[in-house]
């Protein structure tokens, strides 16, 4: 019997496509193992999105080559394959197969020489095994229809292909989980490209029908200009008032030069709004720094914003040129030496304010599941991305307790040992 072992690296997105080609293998009789030296056929689930995913996909394929036996084949899939296929079978002879979206992997005796194949099923609705924690990701719609200056992954990941709500639910349903998060490229673009069929604005009825299934239901990257009243609405009445905003940057005229909509103004008014809504809402986004023009008083708008804002967690990255993209040409490149400045400058800033965020939280009782020994999570908290809650180790993976909050610990929080209480969480639409 033949055994497997798959690395993923990348976002949530790219951990669903491994799951779903972890379901795959085991349909074909192959059992999983956590240890590639022990595997039959290492799989490593590349990154493409920036110059630093690609290193660290490359890094971590030549460190499982070291690690795999000889009898072995290695596989790469993902955006990087999908992206540079045949420079990738070029550049890396320590392959066996290089295999985009879609592509089965061979089993058996290697072939000579490193192949590239085209795409003969439909990786996104497949089906996937039962999720190994009390949440899980589920990808609701593949590739983007929009034109980001500064983005590739329309180029690769194709236009916005929504999957039907029967699918989506029979997978929540097949996971058997507490806590769903929801995730696409454009995630409130949902039912966009199927006018017919679903039609703009889809994601509300999706959300409300998910949360019928689930006590938690989270939504990841919601694009600022489709956070309708409505959407907001729904995410506040799912119990899970958690708001992950794609901003970028909040300078009008640089957000033009993105290809983006939207100014701080606006960003503002909205997170005020859903905060006068709902006072316990958590908001998290992620701005990029240094694309081409930035001026200072763009980068001088974006550290007002940041003050003002007061978001509980915040990612800066540093503008990456990409093959492809509307940015690749542009004049007025930011010098490194200044952008790694202003990310320091940010970084410092928003630290403090998540610090701060979370000192606030002592003394109140949250309600968390518990997702592994020790380890939980409040709607405050995404998986995986954000901060945990540290819980007495005896406390019952899976289950949900109020807990009073003693300590913060930089973006942990710490539970008083002795304030555990069980509760029974359902659905909050459930009937």
């Amino acid at each position: 019997m033949q055994s497997f072992y798959i690395e993923t690296l990348g976002c949530p997105k790219n951990q669903v496509d491994s799951d779903k080609l972890m379901g795959t293998l085991l349909d074909q009789g192959l059992v999983a193992t956590q240890d590639p030296s022990d595997a039959d056929v290492v799989v490593v689930n590349t990154c493409a999105f920036i110059e630093d995913a690609r290193k660290e996909s490359i890094d971590t394929l030549l460190a499982l080559d070291e690690q795999r036996k000889k009898s072995s084949r290695l596989v790469v899939t993902g955006c990087m394959a999908e992206r540079y296929g045949q420079e990738l079978a070029d550049a890396l002879p320590e392959a066996d197969q290089i295999a985009g979206f879609g592509v089965p992997i061979r089993l058996g005796r290697k072939p000579l020489g490193v192949t590239t194949e085209l795409p003969s099923f439909d990786l996104l609705n497949l089906p996937r095994p039962p999720a190994s924690a009390p949440w899980a990701y589920v990808k609701v719609a593949e590739g983007c229809d929009r034109n980001c200056g500064f983005c590739a992954i329309p180029s690769f990941r194709g236009p916005q292909r929504s999957r039907t709500v029967e699918s989506i639910l029979a997978e929540v349903d097949a996971l058997g989980v507490h806590e769903i998060v929801l995730v696409a490229q454009d995630l409130a673009s949902y039912g966009k490209d199927k006018p017919g069929e679903l039609g703009a604005g889809s994601i509300v009825p999706l959300v409300r029908q998910v949360s019928q299934r689930v006590a938690r239901t989270r939504l990841l990257y919601l694009y600022p200009s489709d956070l309708s009243d409505e959407l907001i609405d729904t995410i506040i009445n799912t119990g899970v008032p958690y708001f992950d905003l794609s901003l970028q940057h909040v300078s009008k005229p640089h957000l033009r030069r993105m290809r983006r909509w939207g100014d701080g103004a606006r960003f503002l008014e909205r997170i005020q709004r859903i905060r006068s809504l709902e006072p316990t809402a958590t908001f998290r986004s992620n701005f990029i720094v240094g694309y081409p023009g930035e001026t200072e008083d763009d980068h001088d708008e974006l550290l007002d914003f940041v003050r003002q804002a007061q978001l509980d967690w915040c990612g800066f990255f540093a503008f990456s040129p990409e093959e492809g993209t509307h940015a690749l040409g542009l004049p007025n490149r930011v010098d490194e030496g200044l952008m790694n400045t202003r990310l320091a400058e940010l970084r410092e800033i928003q630290d403090e304010i998540t610090a701060a965020r979370r000192d606030e939280l002592i003394g109140e009782r949250l309600e968390v599941l518990v997702d592994e020994p020790g380890i939980a999570r409040s709607h405050r908290e995404a998986p995986e991305i954000d901060g945990v809650i540290q819980v007495n180790e005896s406390l019952q993976v899976g289950e949900f307790y109020s807990v009073e909050i003693e300590q913060a610990y930089g973006p942990d929080l710490i539970a008083r040992a002795g304030s555990e209480q069980p509760l029974v969480m359902r659905a909050p639409n459930a009937l």
